[in-house]
């Protein structure tokens, strides 16, 4: 059977990738709007009616309006939005979270696309938590740079234009209230809100983000190697996931860190290094933000709601 999907916002820079990933699928029909109606809700209440699947690639208060203008019990949704990441009803779109996420996702009507930061986050603090190596009340710092795609078209026509006198390095959600730290305490298994301070660099895509760890004030200080251990078994018991553990090692730099090492594809790899007599830690993310941190686990997250292979359009 073919699924029918529409991607509502598929001429924003997430529906582009998703649709780019899609187009040479034949189990897909790709149905599309015309490009006078897409501001029109009649038009797209047909849409996305007739769709099996809605992708949704719009700002929060559009997307909230295309849910409500699905009128059926068929038309399943994945939003990428940030509209529905912690709302009731929702499956969290990050496959890899727990080892029966994927069946969930695969089973539910509608499923909240993470963010691209949230999920290096996640990834890093969820499998600590939930192995008592970290307590849910720890105090968090979580910073890092992305390329400017993530910051949609404005930041990156502002980017483009302004070429190499744009800044290589600005940090940026100074007032501490991201939008993003409602998903990440909900979904890293957290009683406290963690220090969150992004940054985006003068580069396309592509995003590293570091998790540095104080645990000397822990009752139990957890190793280095404890903290490796635990994080491969966790992503080991995923199957057929883009997460990834590179091996423990006592690095001072590495060409591997870099955030740009994974573009073009959907693996998220976590790093881990620690200096056990200091107890102090990090756990480093990389993955494209464009990928991994969007349409890739957009489609991720389609090929598990239609029941096969979750690698499918990906690049591993």
């Amino acid at each position: 059977m073919v699924a029918r999907v529409f991607i509502d916002g598929e001429a924003g820079t997430t529906g582009l990738q998703i649709r780019e990933r899609l187009a040479m699928r034949r189990d897909l029909e790709l149905i599309s709007i015309p490009e006078e109606s897409r501001k029109d809700p009649a038009a797209r209440a047909e849409y996305l009616n007739t769709a099996d699947v809605a992708i949704l690639c719009l700002p929060d208060a559009a997307a909230k309006e295309s849910v409500a203008l699905i009128e059926n019990d068929t038309t399943r949704v994945i939003d990428a939005s940030s509209a529905h990441r912690v709302a009731e009803g929702w499956a969290y779109g990050f496959a890899e979270m727990d080892a029966d996420q994927g069946d969930i996702i695969a089973a539910a009507m509608r499923v909240a696309n993470p963010g691209c930061w949230p999920q290096g986050l996640i990834a890093a603090v969820r499998p600590l938590v939930a192995a008592d190596l970290l307590p849910a009340d720890f105090p968090l710092t979580y910073h890092g740079i992305s390329g400017y795609s993530g910051g949609g078209k404005s930041m990156i026509a502002d980017y483009e234009l302004r070429g190499a006198s744009a800044s290589a390095f600005a940090p940026y959600g100074l007032t501490f209230n991201h939008k993003h730290l409602p998903e990440m305490s909900e979904y890293a298994l957290l009683d406290a809100t963690p220090l969150f301070t992004p940054s985006v660099g003068n580069y396309y895509k592509g995003m590293l983000t570091i998790l540095p760890l104080n645990l000397a004030g822990l009752d139990k200080v957890p190793t280095g190697e404890q903290l490796h251990d635990a994080l491969a078994d966790h992503y080991a018991g995923c199957p057929d996931g883009f997460v990834d553990v590179a091996p423990l090692e006592a690095l001072d730099r590495a060409e591997i860190l870099d955030p740009q090492a994974l573009n073009d594809t959907n693996r998220l790899r976590l790093h881990v290094f620690a200096n056990d007599a200091r107890a102090q830690a990090a756990i480093l993310a990389v993955y494209d933000n464009l990928g991994k941190g969007a349409s890739g686990a957009a489609v991720q997250n389609l090929n598990l709601m239609l029941g096969v292979d979750q690698a499918t359009s990906l690049a591993a």
